[in-house]
């Protein structure tokens, strides 16, 4: 139950948080995500882009849905909570602090790595400590901060498109789609898209700072979803006229190299400092989320219920982000960023299933219910699809979960 006084300020309007989602979106996933996924999909990655954005709509329609119902912080935590009952609202909100913490880590070494290569851990734990300290400023100053960091990211990713595609180097022959990869390839590559897909969680998560959610939300998260697609859409055309399948999957840095293979190498460093911008738009909506999350499930005493103090001058759940800022800080300065993503992956996917899950109850109408049957589905096929340890470790973190919220529910009733 909120307490009087401690609801957060509602300042963000429609466009604040479209921006704070393609925040999300538009970040380090588009650097980093495509060679992995060709090298999964082969000549199907952009089946894979496409398979990875129809999910990723369906999620969001159902997303949008259920905060214009429920516009609370907590995101499908809340929704899971009040459609399909308490478990399922833990499992969801367990999921996405544990997998968003990861995918906190895994931004912040990505920064870390394309800044200062040899100090990786310790940039990435600077940038962790400066934007928790950005976030307890207020949102509407993240919101600023975040308005800045994607006008750079597209610039730069604008600049890799027009560069790509009117070098010699480009060669529309190389778009050819097959299926290389295989069906198990396509379904993979959409799985690591997917994980750069999924930054519209954050406008709902922030649904008890939206003026109007239930007019502002429905409108900003498919208008952030159908800007990312199209964006990512040019960027993987673009570097795969250039490079080809074979290649882009072979590339340690696929927009820096498709760059470099165009001719034109002094790019390369604005590239670099694009990737690092956009890893830390990231990180700052990702640290945003996580702590609403922690500040719903705190108000519940899932968490400690210290957690879901709200600061009285900057009205935001100070504890709940300098706690996430402090857990997010250590492991970036131990985790490797290629298992953190994967595991994230998996986390994020089961948060989502949850979410269709419960727009599923919104309505007994079987057309109304299509959207979230295909998200469900979706989000479960791509979770088995990712890559067998990133499977085991995400199983077992949500079966620790459900034993301790069992344990939790047990101690209770003594």
């Amino acid at each position: 139950m909120t307490q009087p006084g401690s609801e957060l300020r509602r300042t963000l309007g429609v466009g604040d948080a479209v921006i704070i989602g393609l925040g999300s979106m538009v970040g380090a996933g588009i650097f980093a995500a495509l060679g992995p996924a060709a090298e999964a999909a082969g000549s199907g990655l952009l089946v894979g882009l496409a398979v990875a954005a129809v999910v990723a709509y369906c999620n969001a329609m159902s997303s949008a849905r259920l905060a214009a119902r429920y516009p609370a912080s907590g995101g499908t935590y809340v929704y899971g909570r009040e459609r399909l009952g308490e478990f399922w609202g833990y499992l969801a909100g367990w999921s996405f602090v544990v997998g968003k913490t990861a995918s906190c880590a895994a931004m912040a070494l990505t920064v870390g790595t394309y800044v200062w290569p040899e100090q990786a851990h310790a940039v990435a734990v600077a940038a962790v400590v400066a934007l928790t300290a950005v976030n307890y400023g207020g949102v509407q100053k993240s919101a600023w901060l975040t308005r800045s960091i994607v006008a750079v990211v597209l610039a730069v990713l604008a600049f890799v498109v027009v560069v790509c595609l009117g070098s010699e180097a480009s060669d529309t022959g190389r778009l050819d789609i097959g299926v290389s990869g295989g069906a198990g390839g396509v379904l993979q590559a959409a799985g690591l898209l997917f994980f750069a897909f999924a930054g519209y969680a954050r406008i709902a998560t922030l649904g008890e700072e939206v003026r109007d959610p239930a007019r502002t939300i429905p409108r900003a998260i498919p208008l952030a979803l159908g800007i990312a697609l199209a964006v990512y859409t040019c960027v993987a055309v673009a570097v795969l006229s250039v490079l080809g399948s074979e290649g882009l999957g072979q590339a340690g840095a696929p927009l820096a190299d498709a760059v470099r293979s165009a001719g034109v190498p002094g790019l390369v460093p604005v590239v670099r400092v694009g990737a690092a911008v956009a890893a830390l738009g990231s990180l700052l909506a990702l640290i945003l989320g996580v702590s609403r999350t922690t500040l719903a499930m705190a108000r519940d005493r899932h968490l400690p219920g210290a957690l879901s103090a709200v600061h009285p001058r900057f009205q935001v759940p100070h504890r709940a982000e300098l706690a996430v800022g402090v857990v997010v800080a250590a492991l970036a300065a131990t985790v490797d960023v290629r298992g953190a993503i994967g595991f994230s992956s998996f986390g994020v996917l089961a948060y989502y299933a949850v979410a269709n899950a419960s727009a599923w109850t919104l309505d007994t109408a079987p057309a109304r219910r299509v959207v979230p049957v295909v998200g469900l589905l979706g989000c479960v096929v791509l979770a088995f699809s990712l890559p067998g340890t990133s499977v085991v470790a995400g199983a077992g973190v949500l079966a620790v979960g459900a034993v301790a919220y069992g344990v939790r529910r047990r101690m209770a009733a003594w």
